[in-house]
């Protein structure tokens, strides 16, 4: 993405709004600044001369228009602002230029204009559609309309005016009579349906006691981007309009919908059949009754299969249905065909690529979404919207400076991009720029004063600065909005933690429990309960402290070990490091042997580096796929995490040059170590997949001793990073011919100083993890302690794994040296007593 894109895209703007500012002069009649109800209808019936509107239709579209664009209401009933009118044209409710010229309005002046986008471009759809007024314009199918206006035929001003706002758009794209009266049928179809529904409705909550239009805060979050970019509306299951499928006259509605479609199966020729069946899917997907319009779009598709159209749609179907997999297929057979369809469906690629990235963030892969992202941006370099989610996906694997950029280009596009500004606040948090990211959710805040993942991401930010008043107030903020988020819930507990205001923290505790019933939260209120009980006696002479406080950290030299089955302090800081990862990445799921299998059956082209070096390499998003194969066991909210947490951590080191490729061999190498599975499969697993790259094949089960070396760096590097860049300079043998066996391997493997003899106590990390130790807690941090035990043989206290780690001991003990002495279980403890026991029996005798 070039940012001189921009500047052309922003002097067309400059001409655009030119052209909107004449239009609004013309029919602002009492010049007071706003466009009334009567000046709009003005303007409506004047841009589209061929249309015969009907005045309930006009009063449905101006009523669409005005709560759609409420906030562009001017006080006083003085009616749509210029920025308001702007927006609509930008959201794609009509064509700029077309309604220029239906005006007869004189040309701006020389040096004014500049090139335009073309009409129903995703380009100019720089914000989404709100409103069925503007709800054909990001789903445009770019077909010319009939009539010099866009209108229908004169023939059908019957059905014309009884259409719905949709297809009075200029880019409709109905091109049979018989699919206007279709649409006629229908629409009056759906009114009686609607009707009746809303009269149960009515009835149901009069008997209940509740009002009917419920509590709505949607426009609160920032857009996931499916919802808003697909149509004007939340195109999702759980926003979708109530409709009860399960009621009689919901039955009748599908019988009279089966009698409409035989019509359109009757029709005089298969283009003719095909445009019926578009038209009635349409409609019905406006309605939001996506499954009916489903199977619309499903017959258009077998009537003409190389149409992008039906396969677009109906991808859009899909995602409101929640089948995200079978509408990532969907947009794939629409990619095909507009490829296959060359500039007919020039306009409709870059929608098709941001859909389909969308459908792909749905399945938790965001690293594919990314590439759909970036190519609708190259298509379209002024797509504010292919920017946004190109930016926030970045941001979702790891790439912050990247993201940064996306997003800033997406706000130079589109300044009030609201949901852009908190997204770029969030990647500059990331990178530590905490003062421009504060702008930028601040800038969000104003742009939308109620906008849930602004406050909710300032107040963290505000929590990670210490400020916990301040992120307190956020987070109530957040509830006053939201009342069930129970992260906000959640997170204010702990700001309140932060004060010192234990009582009001417990509070908030249980009620974040009672909205999310989480063990975790459960676990949390329970050790709150702890430390208010057993809060540590201090000092002789110091005032009261509390839990982690009542510590000191220790320079390692002063940690001595009872015999060699203690843990080295910091071995365990590096394994305890390598186990959260194997957590958040779910690979310690996820068995060693699927490796092989993966190695068996991908078929992987070789390609060379950049040194000349053959080698199995494959994009990121291709190796998201494999991933999704092995952790399939994953939701996609939890494999995207998974995925981030790989890409920052070793798809980084594999492609420290940003070429996008990635050594596949050398990729399964660096992960069998943490897979599931015995430790000596998970080598074998390793040394195999060395085998399997190029450099390797044919050498009888032997590797060259270089490759060894630079995979054991690249290992460190990745696991063991604080050690990982002095290993790779001080490391020798990388030029060596010779070649090793899988026995010789494992000796370099398992080196202590210079391979991964960490993996051993790894291993002790992942079989200890349900290990209790009875009543024994933490002398620091105060929870129970789980996995080994480390006692202080002198004072004995205990420690566990984290903070033995970290070389905290009770600021009350304070030696020049601490010994301590690991203890797997109880049993083991127990046992060490006895003997104790024993040999000071024997000490006794010996003295008597």
């Amino acid at each position: 993405m070039a940012l001189s894109a921009s500047a052309t895209a922003s002097a067309g703007r400059g001409a655009r709004a030119e052209k909107v500012g004449r239009i609004f002069e013309r029919f602002d009649a009492n010049g007071d600044g706003g466009l009334d109800r009567d000046e709009m209808a003005a303007l409506v019936v004047a841009v589209n001369p061929r249309v015969k509107f009907s005045e309930d239709q006009i009063s449905a579209i101006l009523d669409e228009v005005f709560r759609t664009y409420a906030e562009f209401i001017l006080p006083g009933g003085r009616g749509l602002s210029l920025p308001g009118l702007l927006r609509t044209y930008d959201d794609g409710a009509g064509d700029v230029d077309r309604d220029f010229l239906a005006l007869s309005l004189p040309p701006l002046e020389s040096g004014e204009s500049s090139p335009e986008i073309a009409a129903g471009d995703p380009a100019a759809a720089s914000s989404p559609p709100s409103g069925a007024a503007a709800a054909a314009s990001l789903l445009d199918d770019h077909i010319k309309p009939l009539g010099a206006a866009g209108g229908p035929p004169s023939s059908s001003s019957r059905a014309a005016a009884a259409a719905p706002a949709w297809a009075t758009s200029p880019s409709h794209g109905i091109a049979f009579d018989s699919s206007w009266a279709l649409l006629d049928d229908l629409e009056i179809l759906v009114k009686r349906l609607r009707s009746k529904q809303l009269r149960r409705t009515s009835s149901i909550d009069t008997i209940n006691g509740s009002g009917g239009a419920g509590n709505n805060n949607f426009d609160s979050f920032s857009e996931a981007g499916w919802s808003r970019e697909i149509s004007g509306q939340a195109d999702s299951a759980s926003t979708a309009a109530p409709w009860d499928e399960t009621s009689r006259d919901y039955l009748t509605f599908v019988k009279e919908l089966a009698v409409l479609r035989t019509r359109a199966d009757a029709s005089r020729s298969r283009e003719e059949a095909f445009d019926n069946h578009m038209v009635i899917g349409r409609a019905l997907s406006e309605h939001r009754l996506f499954r009916d319009a489903l199977s619309s779009f499903r017959r258009a598709c077998e009537l003409q299969p190389t149409d992008v159209r039906p396969h677009f749609r109906a991808g859009n179907c899909l995602y409101a249905l929640g089948r995200h997999s079978e509408a990532k297929e969907e947009y794939l057979l629409a990619l095909e065909a507009a490829e296959a369809g060359g500039s007919q469906s020039a306009d409709i690629l870059p929608q098709i690529h941001v859909n389909l990235g969308i459908a792909m963030e749905a399945e938790g892969m965001v690293l594919g979404a990314c590439e759909h992202y970036r190519e609708a941006a190259i298509l379209c370099p002024s797509h504010a919207r292919a920017l946004k989610l190109l930016g926030s996906a970045l941001f979702g694997v790891g790439e912050y400076r990247a993201a940064e950029k996306a997003l800033e280009e997406a706000i130079f596009l589109k300044p009030d991009y609201a949901d852009a500004h908190c997204d770029l606040g969030s990647a500059l948090h990331a990178i530590g720029d905490d003062d421009r990211a504060v702008q930028e959710f601040q800038k969000a805040i104003d742009l939308k004063p109620g906008h849930v993942d602004a406050l909710y991401n300032l107040g963290g930010l505000n929590m990670d600065a210490g400020r916990f008043v301040r992120a307190a107030e956020m987070y109530t903020r957040v509830l006053s909005i939201r009342p069930n988020h129970w992260r906000a819930q959640l997170n204010k507990a702990v700001a309140l933690l932060g004060q010192g205001e234990s009582e009001e923290a417990k509070k908030a505790l249980k009620e974040a429990f009672k909205m999310t019933q989480r063990v975790e939260v459960y676990d949390a209120i329970s050790h709150l309960k702890t430390l208010q009980k057993k809060k540590p006696k201090p000092p002789k002479g110091k005032d009261d402290s509390q839990g982690e406080e009542a510590f000191v950290v220790v320079e390692p030299s002063k940690f001595k070990r009872v015999g060699r089955k203690t843990t080295l302090r910091q071995d365990l800081a590096n394994a305890l490091d390598i186990r959260a990862f194997e957590r958040t990445t779910k690979l310690g799921r996820c068995d060693a042997e699927l490796l092989r299998k993966e190695m068996n059956e991908t078929d992987v082209p070789i390609s060379y580096s950049g040194a000349g070096n053959p080698e199995k390499s494959i994009r990121k998003a291709a190796l998201e796929v494999i991933l999704h194969r092995l952790l399939s066991f994953l939701k996609p909210d939890t494999f995207q995490g998974s995925v981030k947490a790989i890409n920052e951590r070793i798809l980084s080191v594999l492609d420290a040059s940003g070429s996008g490729r990635v050594d596949l061999g050398m990729f399964f190498a660096i992960i069998a170590p943490i897979c599931s599975g015995p430790v000596d499969k998970r080598k074998r697993v390793v040394f195999d997949a060395l085998l399997w790259r190029p450099a390797s094949e044919g050498s009888r089960g032997q590797i060259r001793r270089s490759d060894a070396l630079s995979y054991i760096k690249l290992l460190r590097a990745v696991y063991i990073p604080t050690h990982g860049a002095s290993d790779m300079l001080e490391m020798h043998g990388e030029s060596d011919p010779t070649m090793v066996s899988y026995t010789e391997f494992l000796e370099m493997f398992n080196d202590p100083d210079w391979g991964f003899g960490i993996l051993s106590t790894l291993v002790k990390l992942e079989d200890s993890d349900h290990i209790r130790h009875g009543r024994h807690t933490c002398s620091i941090c105060r929870y129970p302690i789980i996995g080994s035990r480390f006692k202080e043989t002198k004072h004995s206290f205990s420690l566990c794994n984290r903070c033995y780690s970290e070389g905290k001991v009770p600021s009350a003990f304070k030696l020049d040296e601490y010994r301590f002495k690991e203890y797997g279980n109880e049993s083991e403890a127990l046992i060490d007593k006895c003997m104790c026991f024993n040999l000071h029996s024997k000490k006794l005798e010996a003295d008597t």
